[in-house]
């Protein structure tokens, strides 16, 4: 039998990484881990973390503005980026440093240096050969940026979170969750934000009842959209960034971000050079265990490009050790995996939008409610929620539910696991409602959408 140096090898210090070096060392294997930034990954450093910090810093303006309604007079209220920032840096350190004392408590060598793969077995670590019977590649995803002249003045959300100064106009491009947030972001502290996206309607992949919804909420808030368009070219002149679109018009602005997509980070790991195949956009390609196209080399989250959320990757990387390590042949469920977009309104889901069901399952139901949210009454906002459930008219089950509307992730949260359990329209109108809220609408639907 040979002798290696470690029994496990995981690249990449991101969620998906973590969880499963934590878990693998707890049922004995010999685990190392290397991260060449900081631990904790998008997730934690540049993604779900602080990026949610700023939802709800930006959300203060608007209730703000709702607080008179209610009787509360909140005068000279002023917004201070430097110190939003350093707040959100101290919490990231902490948070940090909480995922390092796991790796440590669990008995996991940590180095802090950059890993390629050599060959089947063996990792170079800042310079050190080192061997390991399985390596678990867990490098996450990178954003991608499009070549036009003067992309070198553009950000992406990597650099959002560390700006010295708040941009008073931005533009954001692409059409996703991410730029859909950051445009919610910009807007909420009093930027002027224009959204620029190369569809007609933004949140591709999504119901398409929450995209009209998402667009129509978030121009009220005063996000000002172009659509059917791109960047051309990017200038810097004295009074701003001259960004020149394909529609022939020139925005001037005072920071432009791109979030128009990400692509798995393997470029330059090495993987090639061992034998695993990827994919055209460089995921590593893997079987329903999360095996690669070489026995000894697995790989997790993001970087296979599977469904590129934190806690589905964290479920990867427990079902990898489960399979590797406790002699349970586990494999991740990618089944009605609940989401969330934190725009402005907030959005959740999970399972078919009814454009999915409709092409898979044949026959819907469709049960919607679009109202008003009580806080609104008194508040003044013009805001208005939407709830959406899909039913199987076969057998009667609820395969979709979707909401836009404030505490939407929440509530959709719980709603996945009578979904994933495989609970019935039926079932929805026999359980009572909350009362008064936005949660109790999905129990109260009553007329089918013709």
């Amino acid at each position: 039998m040979a002798n290696f140096d470690y029994d496990l090898f995981v690249i990449g210090g991101g969620s998906g990484g973590v969880r499963a070096s934590r878990i693998s060392a707890s049922f004995g294997a010999k685990v190392a881990i290397a991260e060449e930034y900081r631990m904790g990954g998008t997730c934690v450093i540049r993604g779900c973390v602080p990026k949610k910090l700023l939802v709800y810093a930006s959300h203060y303006s608007e209730d703000i503005e709702s607080a008179a309604g209610f009787g509360w007079q909140v005068d000279g209220a002023r917004f201070d980026w430097q110190t939003l920032i350093a707040n959100k840096d101290q919490e990231i350190a902490r948070l940090e440093g909480l995922y390092r004392q796991t790796l440590e408590n669990a008995g996991v060598t940590v180095y802090e240096a950059r890993a390629t793969v050599e060959d089947v077995h063996t990792v170079n670590v800042g310079g050190e050969r080192v061997t390991a019977e399985t390596i678990l590649v867990a490098t996450g995803g990178w954003p991608n940026m499009p070549d036009v002249p003067g992309i070198e003045h553009a950000i992406t959300s990597n650099e959002a979170f560390h700006l010295e100064e708040f941009p008073k106009r931005v533009m954001v491009c692409g059409g996703g969750y991410i730029a859909v947030e950051f445009a919610g972001i910009f807007n909420g502290m009093g930027a002027e934000v224009t959204q620029v996206y190369r569809r007609d309607l933004v949140l591709r992949g999504f119901d398409e009842d929450l995209r009209k919804h998402a667009m129509a909420e978030m121009e009220k808030k005063g996000v000002k959209f172009v659509l059917n368009a791109v960047v051309e070219r990017i200038d810097r002149e004295t009074d701003g960034l001259h960004v020149k679109l394909n529609d022939g018009s020139t925005h001037v602005v005072d920071q432009i971000m791109f979030a128009i997509g990400r692509r798995p980070n393997t470029a330059g790991l090495g993987l090639e050079k061992a034998g695993v195949e990827l994919a055209e956009n460089g995921a590593v390609c893997v079987d329903s265990y999360s095996k690669s196209t070489v026995d000894s080399i697995y790989a997790v989250g993001d970087v296979t490009d599977r469904i590129n959320l934190t806690p589905v990757a964290i479920k990867e990387g427990h079902a990898f050790a489960l399979t590797k390590y406790k002699g349970m042949p586990t494999s991740p469920d990618h089944r009605y995996v609940p989401s969330a977009v934190f725009s402005q309104p907030p959005i959740g889901t999970v399972g078919y939008t009814e454009e999915e069901a409709v092409e898979e399952l044949g026959t819907v139901d469709v049960y919607v409610s679009d109202f008003r949210p009580l806080k609104h009454t008194l508040g003044g906002g013009e805001e208005r929620a939407f709830a959406k459930l899909v039913v199987n008219r076969a057998n009667g089950h609820v395969v979709g539910a979707h909401m836009i509307g404030a505490d939407a992730p929440e509530i959709i949260q719980g709603l996945a696991i009578a979904i994933k359990m495989g609970a019935t329209k039926d079932q929805f109108d026999a359980t009572v409602g909350i009362h008064p809220s936005s949660a109790e609408e999905f129990v109260q639907m009553a007329a089918k959408r013709t």
